[in-house]
């Protein structure tokens, strides 16, 4: 299993987790002339690894996905609101949702999709063998799915109450039958509906889409007709950001995230931006029985050695602000503070009497630096002031995939920076409680009574109506030190030569290609 780690913000998702929002700034572009074809070239900072979409929640698996995958709704990245894709029309009363199907989607083979095709990829990711990712944060446990292939609709009914269900479907990519029946095959080719597909697969370096002729249901109507759009489509692995600011500057990439210090000579160039909120400095305790940090004491005088608003500012290079929401990507659901009030204080003293009593090991910090020196800059500051605080940290730089497998798989660890970024408050659930991996995606092993109670009073409730309470149950989690969300800043992809969306994954049907 995987999560969204991410450096700009994916998207719980996953996206990723999934609905992230943003928008454009910048100088010249806008009054460039647009072209049609020609090569779009986009960098992503970690392989996907394996490309089967519904395998994990990844930035990098993510934003790939958004090329050749579609979903059943799509989400307006400026408002929130729900828009057409796979569906046309969609109907929600009580726990049921009632989804009916565009006319004329067809698979990257010509297939026909169908509503029985649908309803597969639904059953697939509900069933808990498959270990999906995607359940429980896009898709509500329990909830069973029923396909009527002569009206074209597909109706999903829910166990429980789920107050932002259709989001959650928008962020589901819907695999053809294809791909379907030969799972190994997706893990390094493309079986969707969506406006590209997947033509050579070099992992570690790139991954090449053409587009499709005759797609016509993109988000809101979109279609590859448009001008300007790019006949091909370029991913190319760049973990390092200063490559990437290179390449952007010398015409080798049409588009790259870069938030860390080399985006001050970018802001010097005549690129433009998309820019996305994000949570990036978000703090988590290793829970696991055995571990140090399962005492609350503990993970309390670890949060408190900290000075919480120094490494605010040297991650983000002064240019980010506190944290105050868990899910905090545009647009963000339940708009609030849930972590300012709760939040424990500095208090020094206080923590090197528990931690000097707790007589602790050397413990071991994980972070991802991919994002720039920011990052590397306050793990070691963090370093030095739980040295000062009486304890031994070892901080550790890992990739993407390398953090994956630390906390998914070997559980080496105690210490963890690993922004989870979403839009609403349920895609989380699964993160914060339930299952430890490899059962479930509760890669921490938390559990908060508090929490959970008011996960399932805010469940009972439709929307925004529940936020407060959504916002109370975060709050819980930060009192307890379980999670401590510290850094919020706004990740920048960089344009040349094309304009785009990019609110926190790609929007293929967005791509402009724009002359010289």
């Amino acid at each position: 299993m995987k999560l969204i780690p991410t450096t700009v913000g994916l998207c719980l998702t996953a996206s990723v987790l999934a609905a992230c929002g943003g928008g454009g700034s910048g100088s010249k572009d806008g009054d460039a002339k647009i072209v049609d074809g020609g090569t779009f070239s986009m960098a992503l900072n970690a392989d996907p690894g394996n490309l089967d979409p519904h395998s994990g929640v990844s930035s990098a698996l993510f934003s790939i996905s958004q090329l050749s995958y579609d979903h059943l709704f799509n989400t307006n990245f400026d408002d929130g609101s729900i828009e057409s894709g796979l569906a046309s029309k969609w109907d929600v009363k009580g726990n049921t949702v009632t989804a009916t199907l565009t006319d004329g989607v067809t698979c990257s083979d010509g297939t026909k999709l169908t509503a029985s095709d649908v309803v597969a990829n639904l059953d697939y990711i509900a069933d808990p063998k498959n270990e999906s990712p995607l359940l429980g944060a896009f898709l509500p446990v329990g909830a069973t799915s029923k396909a009527d292939d002569a009206a074209g609709t597909v109706t999903v009914t829910l166990a429980a109450p789920a107050p932002f269900v259709l989001q959650g479907l928008a962020n589901i990519p819907i695999v053809c039958p294809a791909g379907m029946k030969d799972r190994a095959a997706l893990a390094k080719t493309s079986s969707g509906t969506g406006p590209y597909e997947l033509t050579e697969a070099a992992p570690g370096n790139q991954y090449t889409y053409k587009i499709r002729d005759g797609y016509t249901w993109g988000p809101d109507g979109a279609t590859t007709a448009t001008k300007g759009m790019p006949d091909t489509i370029i991913m190319k692995i760049v973990e390092n950001e200063s490559t990437a600011a290179n390449l952007l500057l010398s015409g080798g990439l049409n588009g790259a995230i870069v938030s860390g210090s080399d985006s001050k000579r970018l802001e010097k160039s005549k690129l433009t931006t998309y820019d996305t909120a994000n949570l990036s400095g978000e703090q988590w305790y290793n829970q696991t029985k055995g571990r140090p940090t399962v005492d609350p004491k503990v993970r309390l005088a670890l949060t408190q050695a900290l000075d919480l608003a120094e490494l605010q500012k040297v991650l983000t290079a002064g240019n980010g602000k506190p944290a105050t929401t868990f899910a905090a990507l545009d647009p963000v659901a339940c708009p609030g503070d849930s972590v300012s009030d709760a939040l424990p204080k500095q208090d020094v003293d206080a923590a090197k009497a528990v931690l000097a009593a707790a007589n602790l090991p050397e413990l071991t910090f994980v972070y991802n630096p991919s994002s720039g020196g920011g990052v590397s800059a306050a793990a070691e500051l963090a370093v030095q002031q739980w040295k000062a605080a009486g304890v031994t940290v070892k901080a550790k730089a890992q990739n993407v995939t390398a953090i994956q497998e630390t906390v998914f798989g070997t559980g080496n660890w105690d210490i963890a920076w690993l922004p989870v970024n979403v839009s609403s408050p349920d895609q989380l659930v699964p993160f914060l409680s339930g299952p430890a991996t490899p059962e479930g995606t509760n890669f921490a092993n938390i559990a908060n009574d508090d929490y959970e109670a008011g996960v399932k009073k805010a469940s009972t409730m439709n929307g925004q109506e529940g936020c407060a309470t959504w916002l109370d149950a975060e709050s819980a989690l930060v009192e307890a030190a379980d999670v401590i969300p510290f850094a919020n800043s706004i990740g920048k992809t960089y344009r040349a030569k094309a304009t785009f969306d990019y609110p926190g994954q790609m929007v293929p049907t967005s791509i402009r290609m724009l002359a010289n």
